[in-house]
């Protein structure tokens, strides 16, 4: 039964080190929303379904460290039992293993036991070899480590698809207010054009040349403002906001400043991704090591100790 657990809960662990980590996304509370870049990424910290997944499965992780520990402790089982026959069973015997005398077909009732009996036991086990629990622990100690890495890396993912969909609502909003601007100015040359042309100081074809620009422009707005309302819609969906939610952006486009530093060479190793990678080869070749091991035998510590009680009362 020990063997059987070690290796069921080491397989387990392998496995989700192996596998990848897959997230849902759910929403939170409705409310009234005004976020600088730095507080919707704090929001979504809290909020973002995907991070608390991560964080729960770092504890899991946690967790299954000291499962996994508690395994190669002493284990200690202790039980107590008792029995009341209300009617102490009655067997049927030839009369003549009493009474050589009798005759053959002369049987005698007799009643074996007694009413009340009780039991007690205690047993311990000490593991002492387990080819099974020795990469267990190492297992474990990889498991978290994933898991901590696996954290970070959903970290780092939520922050940048918050940022790319904050700044993308602010793009939209610039791009409004410019084509607005736009639209205002062809709309008065458009009625100064059209005035001209009714006086016969232009040609029809140049008024009709800035009416097209005009419904072009008009054409435009609609597809910005479809933009952002979807860009909106990803923003709230990032931070984990409910899509009925009211959400105001309080930074500026104007107010971005961009830095880029090219003198420090790429480093491909700092990538958490690459250190995931590194964290998975490790729990493969963990699982490798425990198929190549688990036929060694395992030793164990195993005692026990025992007693019975039996009375015509129950008075134990």
């Amino acid at each position: 039964m020990k063997s059987q657990l070690i290796t069921k809960t080491l397989t387990t662990i392998l496995l989700l080190l192996i596998c990848k980590f897959n997230f849902a996304q759910t929403t939170s509370d409705t409310g009234k929303f005004a976020f600088s870049l730095q507080q919707a990424v704090d929001f979504a910290m809290k909020n973002q379904i995907q991070v608390q997944n991560a964080a729960y499965d770092e504890e899991i992780a946690r967790q299954k460290v000291k499962e996994t520990i508690g395994i190669g402790l002493p284990q200690i089982n202790g039980s107590v039992s008792a029995q009341d026959f209300l009617k102490v069973p009655t067997s049927v015997i030839p009369a003549k293993a009493f009474n050589p005398y009798a005759s053959d077909d002369e049987y005698v009732a007799v009643q074996f036991g007694i009413q009340y009996s009780a039991t007690a036991g205690i047993e311990a086990s000490q593991l002492v070899f387990s080819s099974d629990y020795l990469v267990g622990l190492q297992a474990t100690k990889t498991y978290l480590e994933l898991s901590r890495k696996a954290s970070q890396r959903t970290r780092i993912e939520t922050t940048v698809a918050v940022t790319k969909a904050y700044y993308s609502v602010l793009l939209n909003e610039e791009r409004m207010l410019l084509i607005n601007a736009n639209i205002v100015r062809l709309k008065k040359l458009m009625d100064d054009t059209k005035a001209l042309n009714a006086n016969g100081i232009v040609e029809k074809i140049d008024l009709d040349r800035i009416t097209l620009a005009y419904n072009n422009l008009i054409t435009e707005k609609d597809k910005i403002q479809k933009m952002m309302e979807l860009g909106n819609s990803l923003l709230k969906f990032q931070l984990g906001m409910k899509q009925s939610a009211s959400l105001a952006l309080t930074d500026k486009l104007a107010d971005v400043k961009f830095t880029l530093d090219l003198s420090d060479k790429f480093d491909y190793g700092k990538r958490v991704e690459y250190s995931l990678l590194q964290t998975q080869k490790n729990a493969a070749q963990l699982f490798l090591k425990q198929n190549r091991l688990h036929y060694l035998p395992m030793a164990v510590l195993f005692g026990n100790a025992s007693a019975n009680a039996y009375s015509s009362k129950f008075d134990f």
